[in-house]
């Protein structure tokens, strides 16, 4: 087994036992629903940007290994990015879990999230780990309906 295929199931299986800010917060600007009905993952996630910074972000909902990794991994990387880098960094992961070429500096800048390169090989998953992040951008853009991987 490859060294990225360890990391990559390494760093699943710790973040879906032990997802990072996996809660409600209360004191939010922004709030969006996700829901990806191939799986069953929901999930509802929570933002509070001050003048264009994600000063805080965490999500609850229930989900496969994948969805609920995603999550966790994305809230962690986010807190203090742009709203402008966030939505660049949406593109960057998006090409990366759907097979687009990203350069050396792209992926590089996705760090941890860079794990997920592997669900390329399994389509039907990369709903399950882009769901957070289409759901962030439900809740950046204020659209009230969730946010679906359909």
């Amino acid at each position: 087994m490859s060294e990225l295929r360890e990391l990559y199931q390494e760093v699943i299986l710790d973040h879906n036992k032990n997802p990072r800010n996996f809660k409600k917060l209360e004191l939010h600007s922004h709030h969006a629903n996700g829901h990806n009905p191939l799986c069953g993952d929901k999930l509802e996630l929570f933002l509070d940007v001050v003048e264009g910074i994600i000063k805080d972000i965490s999500f609850v909902g229930s989900g496969c290994a994948i969805s609920t990794s995603s999550a966790s991994l994305m809230t962690q990387f986010l807190k203090g990015k742009s709203i402008v880098e966030t939505r660049h960094y949406f593109e960057d992961f998006h090409d990366l879990v759907t097979g687009k070429e990203l350069d050396e500096e792209a992926l590089e800048g996705l760090g941890k999230l860079a794990v997920f390169a592997g669900v390329q090989e399994f389509p039907a998953r990369v709903k399950c780990a882009s769901l957070s992040w289409h759901t962030l951008i439900n809740a950046l853009d204020s659209v009230d309906e969730p946010a679906a991987t359909e």
